[in-house]
């Protein structure tokens, strides 16, 4: 078990100093700046990365709105919940930690600029979104990251192509979700930039753990209801066995 949480932590440490990282040092340098496209394609590509390093050892989960979701889906013990919580959590903390270590070395670096954290409002939406909007998205757009992780790891699955599904659905969702909280759907990753931001970012902490649990569990029920044994499944519909990348 403590391999496990060790993968755990390193690959949640990847997940949020990569990601974050392109948003804090890259997304708008001068004239050659990555902007939303690269920000959402690195997160996406920390998870990818991860998926085939530690998938084998952890199950890659980086997340405890994943971890609870896959429990919820009878995917997971729930005996492992908490372990992996903590583990994910020390991981992103550790990963905003060395991205404030870099990222202070810039002459006039200030948290003002928040470290990529996690915000609703007029003061801390990029967009400037209401808390019901990033409610709403966070708990969609978690819902269907969760649909995608349940769907590719299925026994039917193609095997192999997991970590590709879901690191581009990762990806999408950011895509999708930047101008409106910065996009969480993983609470653990809220939590790391919030630790060192302090103020305003723990203060709206609550919203970037509540929502994407609850739309991790939607999502793992969702696909419960769509998903049915093979020897349930019309013959012509039936996909040819295959071995499955379990999650």
């Amino acid at each position: 078990m403590g391999k496990v949480l060790a993968a755990e932590l390193l690959g949640t440490f990847w997940l949020v100093f990569g990601g974050c990282g392109s948003a804090v040092l890259a997304a708008a340098f001068p004239g050659v700046g990555i902007g939303l496209l690269g920000v959402s394609l690195a997160f996406g590509l920390t998870v990818l990365t991860m998926a085939y390093s530690i998938g084998h050892v952890s199950g890659c989960h980086l997340n405890p709105a994943v971890s609870i979701g896959l429990c919820v889906a009878g995917r997971f013990k729930a005996a492992h919940v908490l372990p992996y919580v903590a583990a994910q959590v020390a991981g992103a903390i550790l990963g905003a930690g060395v991205l404030y270590v870099i990222a202070s070395g810039q002459p006039g670096f200030s948290l003002a600029g928040g470290l990529a954290s996690n915000g609703y409002g007029a003061e801390h939406s990029p967009g400037h979104f209401s808390l019901m909007a990033g409610l709403t998205s966070e708990v969609v757009l978690t819902m269907m990251f969760l649909f995608i992780i349940l769907g590719s790891t299925d026994d039917r699955a193609p095997r192999g192509f997991a970590p590709l599904a879901i690191g581009l659905g990762l990806t999408l969702i950011h895509l999708v979700g930047i101008p409106v909280t910065n996009l969480s759907v993983n609470p653990a990753r809220s939590t790391g930039p919030a630790v060192f931001v302090g103020g305003w970012a723990l203060a709206q902490l609550w919203m970037f753990w509540v929502a994407p649990i609850a739309g991790a569990v939607i999502g793992a029920l969702a696909y419960g209801v769509v998903h049915a044994p093979a020897t349930e499944v019309e013959p012509g519909l039936r996909p040819a066995p295959v071995d499955a990348v379990k999650s």
